[in-house]
């Protein structure tokens, strides 16, 4: 683990020189290539006395205290609170990105620097926090940072939850998400022609980091999919995307479909109606999935979670507010309390008070 006194740049661990002399991250797919003084698209990683370092190590954007249904996370713990926080910078370039200010900030000036690994554990404990998020921007891009916090977390008996795009290479990925407990992986489209033009990446390498989560880690994890009208809502696109997740995920692992707000370079464009995030979750309900859900709009038949077996309402929600808990648990797993059919996800006994979100000073 890195020490207080190296808030700043730390050495990077993945990384290559190639013939040239210039060094290649291969944190991400992007594999930037850097002289010296150089930075990656990311911003945050660069080429300084030549290795490549991470320069915002211990370094916040800002911490808040949210329901953890807002990662969005609705079978991770539901009804308890999370510790928020991320850096800046990020190694995709969605043209709707809805944290724009922090994820594209190139003014370090603005993060805060007194963000140990070990001040955020504990920060987590003082506000009654269950688990800490990397969110706001991609933890892939401060992995190193991002790992720390998870081993100062996991020795406070605290859970971590990295809010990703799932952009990140092989080797990487293996070690950011052994030191995490949950996640919730931006399916952002189904198409190689939106990840190409809307977000200046690729769709396959996400489509992988899924997979990986799926079928060679314990961690649990649910997608997230923003419906932008006329980029990624058709019911087609739709269909292919819920097929593909049936096929190679299973019914279980629980799908958002979020509503879109203009933001940063689409301004212009409408937000999603209502009823395309109705129709979204019927064709997904339609495919076999289990747990579908509404997002960024009150609608409480979307917002809650049903048995699967007899239709019961097991977790009543409207937004991130619980309503209703009809969930039996013990050691970590959850049933139907009408019925007893098994509930994917990991829960803990009935929450006994309400979040507490607000920001956080460290």
């Amino acid at each position: 683990m890195a020490e207080e006194a190296d808030i700043g740049a730390v050495s990077g661990r993945y990384w290559h020189e190639v013939d040239d002399g210039r060094l290649q991250c291969d944190i991400c797919p992007r594999f930037c290539k850097l002289r010296e003084g150089q930075r990656g698209l990311c911003f945050v990683r660069a080429r300084q006395n030549d290795e490549i370092v991470l320069t915002t190590y211990g370094r916040s954007s800002g911490f808040c205290v949210d329901p953890i249904e807002k990662k969005p996370l609705n079978h991770f713990l539901p009804g308890t609170s999370v510790l928020s926080f991320g850096t800046a910078g990020c190694n995709l370039a969605c043209k709707f990105c809805q944290n724009w200010d922090i994820s594209k900030s190139n003014e370090f000036d603005k993060l805060q620097a007194s963000a140990s690994p070990e001040t955020i554990a504990e920060a987590a404990l003082e506000t009654g926090s269950r688990s800490v998020a990397f969110t706001y921007n991609d933890p892939a891009i401060f992995l190193e940072y991002a790992v720390d916090v998870a081993a100062a977390c996991r020795e406070r008996g605290i859970k971590t939850v990295a809010v990703t795009a799932g952009y990140i290479t092989e080797k990487p990925r293996e070690e950011c998400f052994r030191h995490m407990s949950a996640a919730n992986v931006d399916l952002k489209a189904f198409t190689e022609r939106f990840y190409w033009k809307v977000c200046g990446g690729h769709l396959e390498p996400i489509l992988e980091t899924i997979k990986y989560l799926k079928h060679e880690t314990d961690v649990w994890f649910e997608l997230t999919n923003l419906l932008i009208p006329g980029e990624n809502d058709s019911e087609t696109e739709i269909d292919e995307m819920t097929q593909w997740v049936m096929e190679h995920l299973g019914p279980d692992v629980p799908l958002h479909f979020t509503a879109f707000h203009p933001d940063w370079k689409m301004r212009n464009m409408p937000g999603t109606p209502l009823q395309t995030l109705f129709r979204s979750r019927d064709i997904a309900l339609e495919n076999g999935l289990r747990y579908v859900y509404t997002g960024n709009v009150h609608d409480f038949k979307g917002s809650s979670t049903y048995c699967h077996n007899c239709g019961d309402i097991v977790i009543g929600r409207d937004w991130y507010e619980l309503s209703a808990w009809n969930i039996v648990s013990e050691d970590g797993k959850g049933s139907c309390g009408n019925c007893g059919t098994p509930v994917a996800g990991v829960f803990d006994c009935p929450p006994s008070g309400k979040p507490r979100p607000g920001p956080v000073g460290i």
